[in-house]
């Protein structure tokens, strides 16, 4: 999963990625401190997998993993130049979905670009840019088609599909509103369009906000309402506090969240929101030789579930040996947990569940 990390400077963007990776991109109270696009790779926590890993005294233990890029903060104008331009908004185009940081704090000494502090001014003045982004490459793509629309029927729909984009972006809403089939949806994702990704909003709250998930700021309430209207994820965080835990051990980390009314960090918060928004889970594999967790999107088949680890476990799979992790850790061992009756043989139709642990059979 890559998750691209937007926002006007000076939100507690780059202190925020600094602390979830530990990638040591610069932050600092000035606008545009960040200049080239920041890339940390980060393990999601899974506690399933080490105790799966003792019960197998496996060798190799691989989580699965998020990826972050962080870049420059947008301004009003960024589409025209403005600032540093919106020369990096590409760098998060392949994303999955987007963190957009949103300033929910008042501090006289971190200077907004705006001059004052407004969460909804600030959204709307970065999907604004993103939208101008989109139509940017829309108008590329618009070009291109009409060329061969003339003699293409093929080229004609899609003409007719990217007017229909454009004319929604011309109006200033995001191409996530687009409704599309099944065979329109391959082409979008083709496009890369920026409006089009789902989000995730961070507020990014001063320490004391903390410990009520933002209850009593009135900020983070204006940014909950405006995200449930446009189907978006909220959740809260302090910057500072996630790059004060980010130097501590994990029983420290624990120690200190507990101490400060927190049930779990800013990275736990966004493995969690962006599972829910993109519609994520993790089967598990296990062994002597390495204990693994993959994410698969719910719903997926046995047989697709089973092409994440090789393409030819999807073509030649004959069928699935299933135990729920539960199960498996009560029982002490797989052959006690098939001699209990608990390891299930699943077929092509099988609907993969979180917390499955597979063995898949196939030929080829």
């Amino acid at each position: 999963m890559k998750l691209g990390i937007l926002g006007l400077p000076n939100v507690g963007k780059s202190t925020l990625f600094n602390a979830i990776t530990n990638a040591g991109a610069e932050s600092a109270n000035y606008p545009f401190c960040t200049i080239e696009p920041n890339v940390g790779v980060v393990a999601v926590k899974d506690e399933r997998l080490s105790m799966l890993a003792d019960l197998y005294n496996s060798k190799k233990v691989t989580p699965a993993v998020i990826e972050f890029v962080d870049i420059a903060g947008l301004v009003r104008g960024a589409s025209k130049g403005e600032g540093l331009g919106n020369q990096f908004l590409s760098n998060v185009r392949e994303t999955d979905a987007i963190v957009h940081v949103v300033r929910c704090f008042d501090d006289p000494n971190v200077v907004h670009v705006d001059g004052s502090v407004d969460p909804i001014r600030d959204i709307e003045t970065i999907n604004l840019e993103l939208v101008f982004s989109d139509m940017e490459l829309l108008e590329r793509r618009i070009a291109k088609t009409k060329k061969l629309a003339a003699s293409d029927k093929e080229a004609r729909a899609e003409l007719e599909l990217l007017n229909r984009l454009n004319g929604l972006l011309e109006s200033g809403k995001p191409a996530i509103l687009e409704e599309e089939g099944e065979e329109e949806k391959a082409f979008l994702d083709s496009l890369y369009l920026l409006t089009r990704k789902p989000v995730i909003y961070a507020c990014n709250v001063s320490e004391d906000s903390v410990a009520d998930d933002g209850a009593s700021n009135e900020y983070v309430r204006k940014v909950r309402e405006y995200a449930s209207s446009a189907g978006a994820e909220t959740f809260v965080i302090s910057a500072r506090i996630e790059e004060e835990i980010s130097e501590l051990s994990e029983e420290e980390k624990a120690e200190y969240l507990e101490s400060m009314g927190m049930s779990e960090s800013g990275l736990d918060k966004i493995v969690k929101a962006s599972y829910s928004l993109l519609g994520l889970m993790s089967f598990l594999t296990a062994g002597e030789k390495e204990t693994r967790a993959w994410t698969i999107r719910k719903g997926t088949k046995a047989p697709q579930a089973a092409g994440k680890i090789h393409s030819d476990f999807e073509r030649g799979f004959i069928r699935a040996e299933i135990v729920n992790y539960k199960d498996l850790l009560r029982c002490g061992s797989l052959a006690a947990a098939k001699e209990k009756g608990l390891v299930r043989v699943e077929g092509k139709d099988y609907v993969m569940q979180d917390g499955d642990v597979v063995l898949f059979r196939f030929n080829v």
